[in-house]
């Protein structure tokens, strides 16, 4: 029984860990992975500074998706930087800054 309840928690666990790793909180709002750039700006308001990336790679002849990122703060002694791929947010990373 204890081996079916951790094979059950695992893959939640690990769901959980992913969501987490994709979430921005602005204030009393979460961006989560998947929201849209317009979703983000309107709960965020407008980065510091965004930067065009670049395509993700063409695959079979299937075209790429404009990559950009997006950075918020200083806040709290650390930079954000938002990565969106195909306009939805797809990673989230801090950087305190020195």
């Amino acid at each position: 029984m204890k081996a079916l309840t951790l094979s059950l928690a695992l893959p939640l666990f690990l769901l959980a860990a992913d969501a987490s790793a994709a979430s921005y909180r602005c204030g009393t709002k979460l961006a989560s992975s998947g929201d849209r750039t317009i979703e983000v700006e309107n709960k965020c308001g407008a980065p510091n500074s965004h930067h065009f990336i670049g395509y993700t790679q063409v695959v079979n002849g299937i075209g790429g998706v404009q990559i950009e990122e997006w950075v918020y703060g200083p806040a709290n002694g650390a930079l954000y930087f938002l990565r969106f791929e195909g306009g939805r947010l797809t990673a989230v990373e801090s950087k305190r800054q020195p």
